[in-house]
């Protein structure tokens, strides 16, 4: 099979990476925005916008995707009840996507710990104000409770025990490039369980 140019390489992380690398060089917002989908307890499926994280070319099943959130969300409870989630990467000034399909763990450790430290201190004030996806009475009430948080919690805040990572790895993984009159170039990475080797198959657009 020709995976030569964009498409080559033994490793999907380490590819996927690469990709990521080049789109932090063209793509004028956000280049690591992931749209995640998740399913409720009814099968019925939510979207929304995320921050990629982290791509981790080693470890447990040669890698995974990391994201950070709120544990007590609506994708955060999705999440934790089905395990599994699904998301793609889309970059429009390179005509490429990334989609990604897998299992979900946390990431609730010394890592959570160094990523959520690395975040100005608004952010990690307005993680212990936020009740995410909760109704809110105001905007008002909303900035209050920032404030209340930053008298409480100081100029160091711990990470909230509600607050943390998930680590995506995947079975599933499909690199897309644009082709000229819609014959797009698409491999679909796949694999049974986190622990076997990877199947690539060329699909048509």
């Amino acid at each position: 099979m020709d995976r030569s140019g964009i498409f080559a390489g033994s490793d999907p992380f380490v590819l996927a990476q690469s990709w990521l690398t080049e789109a932090e060089g063209t793509e004028p917002n956000d280049p690591n925005a992931i749209a995640l989908a998740t399913v409720d307890d009814q099968g019925l499926p939510n979207v929304r916008m995320v921050l990629l994280k982290e791509i981790e070319t080693e470890g447990e099943g040669g890698g995974a995707f990391v994201f950070y959130t709120n544990y007590t969300s609506k994708k955060g409870q999705e999440i934790e009840a089905a395990g599994k989630a699904a998301f793609v990467l889309h970059w429009k000034s390179l005509r490429r996507q990334i989609r990604v399909r897998g299992t979900v763990t946390r990431e609730d450790g010394p890592k959570a710990d160094e990523y959520y430290t690395s975040r100005s201190l608004k952010s990690r004030i307005g993680a212990w104000a936020s009740q995410q996806s909760q109704p809110l009475s105001s905007r008002e009430a909303l900035m209050a409770e920032a404030a209340k948080q930053a008298l409480t919690k100081g100029p160091n805040p711990p990470r909230p025990p509600f607050w943390g990572g998930f680590r995506i790895r995947p079975v599933e993984i499909e690199f897309w490039a644009d082709g000229a009159f819609r014959l797009h170039d698409r491999f679909r990475w796949y694999r049974a369980g986190v622990s076997d080797d990877w199947i690539v198959t060329r699909l048509n657009p």
